[in-house]
């Protein structure tokens, strides 16, 4: 499934060019960049901020934003809930100011390849 997201993801993203990454199931776009993992751990149920995000094409996706702190000062990150394989995606806030939905509504209709099978409660 990763290897279909990757071939679905915008050349752009948030103003930032796609670049090449040297590790399987990435992407990533600007510098600093915008990164995409494909196939890390889904995250089980959670009392973490869950959000669902809805593209232009319809497509839903549900994501748990990681509790402050524990990620690097100055960016967001943000994980697929309910898909198996889960994606993570981290966005400076360079991108994404106070507000990092407008990335992933863009990146809504490659991860939504992956079918749902939990979502945000």
């Amino acid at each position: 499934m990763c290897a279909e997201v990757l071939r679905a993801l915008p050349e752009e993203l948030s103003g930032a060019d796609r670049r090449s990454t040297n590790s399987q199931a990435t992407a990533a776009w600007g510098d600093p960049p915008i990164t995409l993992r494909c196939g890390v751990a889904p995250p089980g149920p959670t009392t973490d901020r869950c959000i669902s995000v809805t593209g232009a094409d319809d497509a839903s996706v549900d994501w748990v934003m990681a509790p402050l702190g524990s990620t690097e000062e100055d960016t967001w990150q943000f994980t697929t809930y309910g898909r198996v394989p889960a994606i993570e995606v981290t966005v400076p806030v360079d991108y994404a100011g106070d507000d990092a939905t407008t990335t992933l509504v863009d990146l809504g209709a490659a991860v939504s390849l992956i079918d749902a099978e939990r979502a945000c409660v």
